[in-house]
């Protein structure tokens, strides 16, 4: 069976975590946070309000790629979070990687910027989001992978990409609690 590899995508604050840990654990597949990689640069400057630019941004990309290539010859499938906000972006992330495919998490940027006001815990701050919602360009139709709103509970979202990616669905036991 040939290994997949699904990254969820979107802006800062719309649940990629919480969806990419329920559809790992509902697949049993290994599981990678994006902003894992990369460089304290971009932390430092994303944490002082500053937006990457694509220079910034490419190094990392080129390492999550590299993680899946990884991946893919151990033969494992792996879920993902990440941005990738620009086709140029999910483009470099699939290149050569026939296994790559993408759920775009969509919200509008009201509901997002409720959620990521209410964040403590995370380096990127709310006045980099309206940024991020210009950089966005959504998946689109010829691109691999599925697009899930994000306006029902977390279980229902993991549920909606679970099904929409033709992964097993998730059990009450088993899917996230919170977004």
């Amino acid at each position: 069976m040939r290994p997949d590899h699904v990254i969820v995508m979107g802006v800062s604050g719309v649940g990629k975590t919480t969806v990419a840990e329920g559809l790992a654990r509902i697949t049993g597949w290994d599981l990678a946070e994006g902003d894992q990689f990369h460089p304290q640069a971009n932390v430092d400057k994303m944490a002082s309000g500053v937006p990457l630019t694509d220079e910034d941004r490419w190094p990392w990309l080129r390492s999550i790629g590299d993680w899946i290539s990884a991946e893919a010859a151990e033969g494992r499938s792996a879920v993902i979070t990440c941005s990738a906000l620009r086709r140029s972006y999910r483009d470099l992330l699939r290149e050569g990687r026939p296994s790559v495919r993408f759920c775009h998490l969509v919200a509008g940027e009201d509901l997002v910027a409720e959620r990521v006001a209410a964040r403590t815990d995370h380096f990127m701050p709310p006045s980099l989001l309206h940024s991020q919602y210009e950089t966005l360009e959504p998946l689109e139709a010829d691109e691999p992978g599925v697009r899930v709103p994000i306006d029902a509970t977390p279980d229902e979202v993991v549920r909606r990409a679970a099904e929409a990616l033709g992964l097993e669905r998730a059990t009450a036991e088993r899917a996230p609690t919170e977004l």
